[in-house]
């Protein structure tokens, strides 16, 4: 296979606006009627292949017959000097299927393929295979992604991720979650096998659903329009069509998923799924193995990578075929039919709202998915393609509106691309006219992916809408690769827009500048209405070479007086380029400007307004060359000052001067913090040379004034403002959640009070992903090298540092921010900023349990318990006491385990997992609150301050300032809620079915979920025997299940004691003694607890476990009883129920005593959940029997008689 680079060219569709003017101007808007003409050209190879997008537009796939390409974007420089994107091969491979599609992420992008034998495979951009299921034994048909959108109106229901796949009869569709889940884990297991030939950790299940179409003779096309509820009265109506005129009607309409197909029989169908109708299903990922992985890399690595098995491997494969789940049956709702008419493609718009559909007649069909009609019709577009595009306003266009509150409007556009007319068209939605229509190439591709990310959500989706849903233009003739790009203002349809006349009027002022007409173009710029179009003909006009200098200077003028008048304050730019950047970077002579700009008339402070706009705007030219650029900054700000009506003759050194503090302002305002340390540089030293000149020349004392005093107060706070920003400019890592970095200034830090930097670097601490212990390290060698600096300095050791970073250096460079802001970032303030921060992402998101455990974690590393206590008690008011009382609502209610997605989802706001997550975090929360309310009497509360020069911060108080102004709690009520808190994760840990509030008398379920501040009447004295033997079983289930989920390990040895457990989940080793400490609470007898751990462990297996907790009980006689049962049972298995009975065995069982025998035989060895334990085992238990047994035991006797069989049982062997 033959490819070439594919330019990407920055040159978008010139737009043809003959039709669209015409049509504006008279109000007529004619369809062209074209004669289709068929050419006699052969069509191009890529006519045959399928060909893919990612949506960030920097991978292309194209498939045919059994082979793939995969080309990657890059940057390359031409003969010309100019660079331009390019898009190479980067892969290419063999295939057995031509179906493919393509999702993406900004690191990364993963390849679905789908094939003829029903797999779908997912493949890295480097044709790694990462993972491959077979859903249904039928050919794929298409794969369509839907991807995270952000509600543009309060209300809208909010979609989930989801890839769907159509078959022939079957449609399936994978939660997007769980593939985003299994999509990471596989690759990151790729990365770790690749590297060091780790083994393969198998990865999430895909949670998806399959339902069978019905009602439907052919399928060939599919959309997911997402969930949607229908109102009350279209519940009603469906319900009386469906059910008749007695049909109930349930009291709150259903979700419903809905999917629109096309084909034939009908044309179009509608189909609805209501939510919780079919469970999902779970498809263990199929991944390589690590063997096979190592050849699949060289294959890859050699260019070319097979998927052709041998006649053994295919055997192998059919012998190991996967099992596929039946589809469930989904009829059809309703459909638009037209017997003659065959639909060959859906495409759905971005708003899910349209959809348009193309048939074999030649048609463009627009659908209304709310109403399930047809609403407009284009005619004469044969194997048509399509696109849409989703435009929002300008943000200028409503910025000088009165009402600021009005919101950002969108227009949607559908683009048409007719490939037997060799014409794309653009037509305005829903009824409105064609707006654009290009002549292109007759064999083109119109590529249009439908979705965006993968893997975002509320927050981490800001800022990638300019970067994905693009509709692109695919020339195999030439191999250019264009985008559209359609302007806002072609969907307005007022003709007496002025958006439109000043587009014109724009134009009209590019051919006069072009001929030379400057005394006209004066006029037509001053009738430019529209800010945004003002500023770009100004641009224009300043570029231009034609017009000389006077005229461009009476222009410049005119335009400057009727802006003044107007109020408006844009351009500002513009004319600061125009009159300052050539001599700032050296390209203009300064003496000559200066002395035009006094001659201009223009005030000293409009242009000392101009110069520092231009300055702080250029920051990268200016520090690419700072020394030339400072010197002529320098230059101008001298000149500038010399002017008249700058610097007042008056001024007294020991005030203010109005002209500086401009200066000043204009610095402490700005977000580029380099170059406005620079101009406050030079100005401090243009001041104090001013200063110097106006004191007594005889003096020989150093001229002190307030003005340098607050100019030396803002050097300090630029270089403690640079210093920050560079930290948090620093991007994060790959896989971090990710968001824009915070813009930072004196202003805004200053109006941030006086926790307005914590919070900042708080922000930066999220966004890269710290974990709570490597911020710990960080801060703790902060204060390690401030004591070795000391000592460096009172030994005078002068060693130079080693070019070159290291980590260390690295780490050490981060320190630098809290070492400027040794009392605005100390540890305690840092670390309960972080917690807060990371509480409130928990909150947007709560299925991110993660961040919620950092936060806890950010909170246990507070040193101070005043400061602990306030934020416990205000993370628990604001976000945990609601969702805690809601999971335990929800518990007491159902009568089943709570796994069930929707419940937990519509009651507590998360899933199962997350669900778990939370609840243990509570039980940690709550601790730490009991922990510090115990400590606040032995120290006293911290004093909190900040740098001098930041003590003039106005704004909120810090989290730590709030924390501090808290009430005490009272420590039962908090008690109270941590053993609820405990038993609802334990429940949700070991999946235990139980009604945790039941296990309380009504005293303790009054007290629940009250303010902790308060005094609550709480239980007291000894609780009810049913309510202690309740909670007893549910303590023993607890242990039960703790015992079972140790020895989890159908392929593996047991544990054993010299294997150490986990710190957490469900074989975390401190559930027993948490089991024994909730008793104590509970008033369940303890000992009942630990021998049944003991009985628990010998059941399981786990002898050597059982024998280190049996030295803790204090019962003895009745654990022996307990355990005298058991070993009967282990002895009566190996004798009687064994399937691998000995001769000898047989033997011994024939010489026992006649009552042992009889004993044993009553024994049931089914109860066992381990009954193969070796006989050495058996035989340590039984010694320990005679040693815990006293001699007057009743059943002392019969421990003999066992121990006697054991041995010569053990002999035997």
């Amino acid at each position: 296979m033959t490819l070439f680079p594919f330019t990407l060219t920055e040159n978008e569709l010139t737009w043809d606006t003959s039709d669209w003017e015409s049509a504006w101007d008279s109000g007529d808007n004619k369809e062209e009627e074209v004669e289709e003409v068929t050419t006699v050209q052969s069509a191009p190879w890529l006519q045959d292949c399928v060909v893919s997008l990612s949506p960030c537009s920097d991978l292309l796939v194209l498939a045919h017959d059994q082979k793939a390409a995969f080309l990657s974007a890059k940057w390359r420089s031409v003969d010309s000097g100019r660079e331009e994107m390019t898009l190479a091969v980067s892969w290419t491979g063999t295939l057995s299927n031509d179906e493919g599609s393509s999702t993406g992420r900004p690191d990364w992008t993963c390849v679905v393929v789908g094939f003829t034998s029903g797999y779908v495979r997912f493949y890295t951009e480097n044709g790694v295979l990462l993972l491959a299921q077979l859903l249904h034994e039928d050919p794929v048909l298409r794969l369509k992604c839907r991807t995270y959108e952000i509600p543009r109106h309060p209300g809208v229901t909010e979609q989930h991720e989801e890839l769907s796949i159509l078959y022939p009869a079957a449609l399936v569709t994978i939660d997007g979650f769980s593939l985003f889940q299994s999509l990471r884990a596989c690759r990151n297991q790729v990365a770790r096998a690749a590297a060091a030939g780790s083994d393969v950790i198998q990865p999430p299940p895909l949670a998806y659903k399959k339902w069978g179409l019905q009602d439907m003779e052919t399928i060939v096309d599919h959309s997911s329009v997402g969930i949607m509820t229908l109102c009350v009265f279209d519940q009603m109506r469906n319900a009386s069509i469906l059910g008749g005129f007695n049909a109930s009607v349930k009291g709150s309409p259903p979700a419903m998923c809905q999917y629109v197909t096309v084909g034939g029989g009908p044309y179009t169908g509608f189909y609805y799924a209501v939510e919780g109708s079919s469970q999902p299903l779970l498809s263990h990922v199929a991944l390589a193995v690590a063997s096979k992985l190592t050849s699949a890399l060289f294959s890859a690595a050699s260019g070319w990578l097979g998927w052709h098995k041998n006649k053994n491997e295919e055997e192998a494969v059919q012998k190991h075929k996967p099992k596929v789940e039946p589809a469930t049956p989904l009829g059809i709702r309703f459909g638009l039919p037209d017997s003659r008419r065959h639909g060959e493609s859906i495409c759905l718009s971005p708003c899910n709202t349209l959809a348009g559909v193309t048939d074999d007649f030649g048609r463009v069909t627009l659908l209304d998915l709310a109403r399930g009609i047809c609403i407009r019709m284009w005619k004469g577009y044969r194997d048509a393609q399509l696109g849409w595009l989703q435009v929002p306003e300008e943000r200028g266009d409503r910025e000088f509106s009165p009402s600021s509150a009005l919101p950002r409007r969108h227009a949607l556009f559908l683009v048409i691309y007719a490939p037997r007319r060799g014409i794309l068209e653009v037509w305005a939605m829903q009824q409105g006219p064609r707006v654009g229509a290009f002549t292109v190439g007759k064999h083109c591709r119109l590529l249009y992916a439908g979705y965006r990310l993968m893997g975002v959500n509320s927050v981490t989706s800001q800022g990638w809408q300019l970067h994905t849903q693009q509709v692109c233009l695919l020339d195999p003739i030439t191999g250019v690769l264009r985008t559209v790009n359609i302007p806002f203002h072609l969907a307005l349809s007022d003709k007496k827009s002025e958006r439109a006349k000043d587009i014109h009027l724009f134009k009209r002022l590019t051919t006069l500048l072009r001929n030379d007409s400057g005394s006209e173009a004066k006029s037509v710029l001053l009738d430019i209405k529209h800010p945004a179009i003002k500023k770009q003909a100004l641009e224009s006009l300043l570029s231009n070479k034609n017009p000389p200098v006077s005229c461009l200077t009476n222009i410049t003028c005119s335009l400057y007086d009727t802006l003044k008048q107007q109020g408006l304050r844009f351009c500002v730019s513009s004319a600061g380029n125009f009159m300052f950047w050539g001599c700032l970077s050296g390209k203009s002579p300064l003496h000559k400007v200066c002395d035009t700009l006094q001659q201009a008339g223009i005030g000293p402070q409009q242009l000392l307004s101009l110069l520092l706009s231009v300055w702080l705007q250029r920051e990268k030219e200016v520090l690419q060359k700072p020394e030339e650029t400072v010197r002529n900054l320098h230059t101008l700000l001298i000149a500038l000052s010399n002017m008249k009506g700058a610097v007042e003759e008056s001024w007294d050194p020991q005030s203010v001067s109005p002209w500086w503090q401009q200066v000043r302002s204009i610095c402490i305002q700005s977000h580029n913090a380099a170059a406005a340390l620079l101009a406050a540089l030079v100005a401090h030293h243009a001041v104090k040379a001013c200063i110097t000149s106006r004191a007594d020349s005889k003096s020989e004392w150093e001229a002190v004034s307030l003005e340098l005093e607050q100019w030396v107060v803002c050097v300090r706070q630029l270089e403690d403002v640079l210093v920050l920003q560079t930290l948090l400019l620093v991007p994060p890592p790959q896989g971090a959640a990710g968001g824009a970095a915070a813009q930072c200034s004196i202003k805004t830090l200053l109006e941030g009070g006086t926790g307005g930097i914590a919070d900042s670097v708080s922000k930066w601490v999220f966004r890269q992903n710290l974990a709570p212990e490597r911020l710990k390290e960080i801060l703790q060698k902060k204060e390690d090298k401030e004591e070795d600096d000391k000592l460096k300095q009172k030994a005078g050791d002068g060693l130079k540092e080693q070019e070159g970073k290291s980590q260390e250096d690295t780490d050490t460079d981060r320190t630098a921010v809290c070492q400027r802001f040794p009392h605005s970032l100390s540890p305690d303030l840092l670390f309960a900023h972080c917690c807060w921060e990371y509480v409130v992402q928990w909150n947007k998101d709560p299925e991110e349990g993660q961040h919620l455990c950092w936060a806890v974690e950010h909170l246990r590393l507070v040193s101070s318990p005043h400061i602990q206590l306030g934020i416990c008690t205000m993370m628990w008011s604001t976000f945990i006491v609601k969702r805690l009382s809601a999971a335990a609502y929800l518990m007491e209610k159902v009568t089943a385990y709570v796994k069930d997605m929707c419940s937990c989802v519509q009651d507590v706001g998360m899933g199962d997992k997350a669900m778990t997550s939370f609840l243990g975090c509570c039980v940690q929360l709550l601790q730490i609150l009991m922990e510090a309310d115990s400590a606040v009497e032995e120290v006293s509360a911290p004093e909190l301050s900040v740098e001098e020069v930041w003590c003039g911060a106005e704004g909120p108080a810090s989290i730590a300032e709030l924390a501090l102004e808290q009430r005490g709690v009272h420590y039962p009520l908090v008690q109270h809620h941590c053993l609820l808190a405990s038993l609802l994760h334990a429940a949700m840990t070991f999946s235990l079915k139980v009604k945790p509030l039941s296990l309380f008398d009504s005293k303790g379920k009054n007290a629940f979920f009250r303010d902790l501040t308060t005094i609550q009447l709480m239980p007291s004295g000894d609780m009810d025997p049913g309510l202690v033997s309740l909670r007893q079983e549910f303590l023993l289930r607890v242990l039960t299940s703790w015992v079972q989920a140790i020895d989890d390990f159908s392929s593996s040895a047991p544990v054993t004691s010299s294997a150490p457990l986990p710190s957490c989940g469900p074989k975390a080793d401190w559930w027993p003694s948490l089991c024994l400490e909730l008793g104590s609470l509970l008033q369940v007898n303890p000992d009942i607890l630990r021998r049944h751990i003991v009985c628990e462990l010998y059941n399981q297996g786990l002898d050597l476990r059982a024998e280190e907790v049996m030295l803790e009980v204090e019962d003895k006689d009745v654990l022996g009883s307990q355990l005298l049962v058991l070993t009967g049972q282990r002895l009566s298995y190996s004798l009687l129920h064994s399937q691998s009975q000995t001769q000898a065995a047989m033997e011994l069982l024939a010489r026992l005593p006649p009552t042992l025998c009889t004993w044993l035989k009553a024994m049931d060895p089914s109860e066992l959940r381990c009954p193969l334990v070796p006989l050495t085992q058996t035989s340590r238990l039984v010694g320990r029997l005679i040693e815990i047994l006293p001699e007057n035991h009743a059943q002392y006797s019969l421990a003999l008689h066992l121990l006697e069989a054991v041995e010569a049982l053990t002999t035997e062997d």
